[in-house]
């Protein structure tokens, strides 16, 4: 007689069945659990499909949270963004484009004769700046609106020779229209035009996650665009229109990560408890943010761009806007660590059928602490990165660590990267018990059949039953 493990049609679901009741009727020792690990090395798709029963409980949490979520997009969808008078002050202003046509060296001291002469003190920054402005070789540059209804029109622009952004022949540039300027200084330059090199870059981006990601990364792709598409249309504009700020947050964050999770991952209960964790992370993310937020009375109001925002719109509550900004920037490192934890106790149970919901926590808690560790670490450096300029000009003044972490601009990115780990490292134990149980709890259907369709659950407790026989 041939033994389950010599059976010449190893692949085929349909005959394992067979051979492991046949062995196990004859008492061979040791077949039972060893068929049912062959069993389940060989899938076939990236999760072994649950039972009915256990999509149907998944399905009676999730759907009426995508309703909700569906029904808050409709009701706070905005009719677009309320016009305004422009102020002309930072992003406020009428902006054309040009293009550098001629640029010329000049003496400094000839195109800054208005400017009061120089003492000769460069003690301060005030000294320093009028003496260069009447030293050295300034550039006059010449630019030709080529977007707008002035389209053709042209103006110079003097360029210092300490100017942070120099101008070249040929270059893009971003112009500002003041309508009620004198025609002469109606337009500046304020910019450059970089249009070319961002597309490149997003190009070879593009080009890299399709390659690598193959299909998931064209969904991955797709997903990206979506949830752009969600900030401009719905998030931005809704905050605007006058709605709660966390409302807003919440239901469009919930739309792209249903959105994003499904489409890049399938839908599958796999995903659907990745989406669970996620969603229990979020509200855990935006109560903590909501107590240290009022608790630390940040008002969220702390710079030029926020200043013009409550100007423009005094309606707006900025704490509340503070609060939204933490809980969209968690989400997406919130997915990636759901969705890890999650897809590694499904293919610890699918490795290990035998193994119980309190073995597949440990085992899987031990892959989240690594992941722990570097995401928070990952988010940490981030935003020390992007708040780099501020921490120099602390250091500068020589402030001390405990003068810098008290003001506002400070504090508002610890709470932020603090309320955001806090809810990283929460959702770890979180998740991996949550898709412990739930592929534990996984049964028969209750035609008979089981609940994966091949048999395989059965085996694998028969196998158990028989082990604890020995």
């Amino acid at each position: 007689m041939t033994s389950p493990q010599q059976t010449p049609e190893p692949h085929r679901h349909d005959h394992d069945h067979g051979p492991h009741e046949h062995a196990q009727a004859h008492g061979s020792p040791g077949h039972g659990p060893a068929h049912g690990s062959h069993g389940h090395s060989h899938s076939h798709g990236p999760a072994t499909p649950v039972s009915r029963h256990l999509r149907r409980v998944i399905a009676a949490i999730l759907i009426p949270f995508a309703t909700a979520v569906v029904v808050g997009l409709v009701v706070l969808w905005p009719g677009g963004t309320p016009p305004h008078e422009r102020t002309g002050v930072g992003f406020d202003r009428q902006t054309e484009q040009g293009k550098v046509v001629a640029v010329q060296q000049v003496d400094c001291a000839s195109v800054n004769a208005g400017q009061v002469p120089p003492t000769g003190d460069t003690s301060t920054p005030q000294g320093r700046e009028a003496v260069n402005a009447q030293q050295g070789e300034c550039e006059k540059a010449t630019i030709e609106v080529t977007s707008g209804p002035e389209k053709g029109r042209r103006f110079t622009e003097i360029v210092q020779p300490d100017a942070p952004r120099q101008l070249h022949e040929g270059q893009g540039v971003v112009v500002a229209y003041a309508p009620d300027a004198p025609r002469d200084l109606q337009y500046s330059v304020t910019d450059v035009n970089r249009k070319v090199p961002m597309a490149v870059l997003a190009g070879i981006f593009a080009i890299a996650v399709v390659l690598v990601g193959r299909l998931k990364g064209v969904m991955a792709l797709v997903a990206l665009v979506v949830s752009f598409l969600i900030l401009t249309f719905f998030i931005l504009p809704a905050i605007l229109d006058g709605s709660n700020p966390l409302v807003v947050a919440v239901v469009g964050s919930s739309a792209i990560m249903l959105i994003a999770l499904y489409m890049c991952h399938g839908l599958s209960a796999r995903t659907s408890v990745a989406v669970l964790g996620t969603l229990i992370s979020l509200l855990l993310i935006g109560l903590l943010g909501s107590v240290f937020i009022g608790w630390a009375s940040l008002s969220g109001n702390t710079d030029d761009n926020t200043g013009l925002i409550h100007g423009l719109y005094p309606e707006i509550d900025m704490s509340g806007l503070l609060l939204a900004g933490v809980i969209i920037g968690s989400l997406g490192v919130l997915d990636d660590v759901t969705v890890t934890q999650t897809s590694a106790v499904w293919e610890l149970k699918q490795a290990d059928p035998g193994m119980g919901p309190r073995a597949l926590y440990r085992a899987g808690i031990r892959i989240g602490r690594d992941h722990i560790a570097s995401v928070v670490n990952t988010l940490v450096l981030a935003y020390a990165g992007a708040a780099l300029p501020l921490l120099l000009l602390f250091s500068i003044a020589q402030s001390s660590m405990g003068t810098v972490a008290n003001s506002e601009l400070v504090a508002e990115e610890i709470v932020r990267t603090l309320v955001g780990s806090i809810g990283l490292v929460a959702s770890v134990p979180l998740t991996t018990a949550l898709a412990a149980l739930v592929v534990s709890a996984d049964r028969a259907d209750a035609g008979g059949g089981p609940g994966t369709g091949s048999g395989k659950p059965a085996a694998a407790a028969r196998g158990g039953r028989r082990r604890r026989a020995k």
